[in-house]
């Protein structure tokens, strides 16, 4: 089976599906692996890696394509690159199913094979395949870093001769995988830190982080859907919520927002009075913003002052630090390879649960819609 890796083509994407220890393993293990030039060049990992671990280099996007019969990416393929499939190949990569159904009809015409790394489930023995864990990990850290960048003050108490500065106040909103990161990282660089989730269960993860957590009136029935992700809540849900914030975020020198519903728009938990009623100088970072937003002023993909409050939007934030972005998604994608893989080809078992969440079309039929 010949893999091929090619260059991200998507705006503002830095990251490379494979790292060249994962192509090493590939090889070692009789696959042959071509990578187009340049591909890990936004990684900081020149094609000469690549070769040194027995990859071929592709001049072009074309060449690779025809000569690939597993095409491994991370984001989905554009327009242009649908065109250069061959019949019957298989592609690994962040899809979004249930954002873009076109899209896969178009795969499905040239009877592609479509696994979607969006829907690996939750459970243990996917963990290592798990990447949007893992990217939401590097979010949730750099979510934090924006936080001390853009504000006005320290995070941490700072004693000095001059006088001492209290810690900073931070909120975070939604307390899973990119939450509980963004709590740790702003806890070790001094911040208060408080949570609020509408999954009750989430309590005891981020008091073990030593944030405090605000908890909500939804059960943890009505609250949790299946892999632990939160549902969808419905509008007197959501404005009890939004009471609940605004009793705090007033107090709040950052909020970092995370709450995310798989397949839905992003819930609107803090309205234009909560912004207004924030101190100035004090920061949002809304990771939601590429599903709409958890703030009712974000602009996806900008960031600006809003009386004084910074409100910041950021897209696509693992690829801003595609180099252990790139390692940790390579790992993922190919442990999901190898468990879809016998041998030197793919062989579906339809009764893995694994291969039914991330197997999302198959040689012409769309599976999920």
């Amino acid at each position: 089976m010949i893999i091929g890796i090619p260059k991200e083509v998507f705006l503002g994407e830095r990251r490379v599906s494979l790292v060249p220890n994962s192509v090493g393993q590939l090889v070692k293990s009789g696959l042959d692996v071509i990578v187009q030039s340049k591909a890990g060049n936004e990684s900081m990992i020149s094609d000469d890696e690549y070769v040194n671990v027995g990859a071929s280099i592709s001049k072009d996007a074309k060449s690779l394509y025809s000569s690939a019969e597993t095409i491994l990416k991370v984001q989905k393929p554009l327009d242009v690159e649908v065109e250069l499939f061959q019949e019957e190949a298989t592609l690994i990569c962040f899809i979004q199913p249930l954002a873009d159904s076109t899209l896969l009809q178009q795969l499905a015409k040239n009877k592609v094979s479509v696994f979607s790394m969006d829907t690996i489930p939750r459970i243990a023995k996917a963990q290592s395949m798990d990447a949007l864990s893992s990217m939401a990990s590097i979010s949730g850290y750099k979510a934090a870093l924006m936080a001390a960048e853009s504000m006005s003050k320290y995070l941490p108490m700072m004693i000095t001769a001059a006088g001492t500065t209290p810690p900073s106040k931070g909120l975070v909103i939604g307390a899973g995988v990119a939450g509980l990161q963004s709590i740790a990282t702003a806890k070790r660089l001094g911040a208060v830190m408080y949570a609020f989730d509408v999954r009750p269960a989430v309590e005891e993860q981020v008091k073990s982080l030593g944030a405090n957590f605000i908890s909500t009136s939804i059960s943890t029935e009505d609250a949790e859907g299946s892999g632990g992700y939160a549902k969808e809540i419905n509008d007197e849900e959501q404005n009890k919520d939004r009471e609940i914030l605004q009793n705090h975020i007033k107090d709040m020198d950052f909020v970092i927002s995370t709450a995310a519903v798989p397949g839905k728009r992003a819930p609107l938990l803090i309205t234009s009075d909560m912004v207004n009623s924030m101190r100035p100088g004090s920061v949002i970072i809304d990771l939601a913003a590429e599903t709409g937003g958890n703030c009712e002023l974000t602009h996806p993909g900008e960031t600006y002052n809003h009386n004084e409050v910074i409100v910041s939007g950021p897209l696509n934030v693992p690829s801003s630090m595609p180099l252990h972005a790139s390692q940790l998604y390579s790992r993922n994608i190919y442990n999901l390879l190898m468990h879809i893989m016998k041998e030197d080809s793919l062989e579906v078992d339809s009764e893995d649960e694994i291969i039914l969440s991330s197997r999302i079309a198959y040689k012409g039929t769309v599976l999920r819609k």
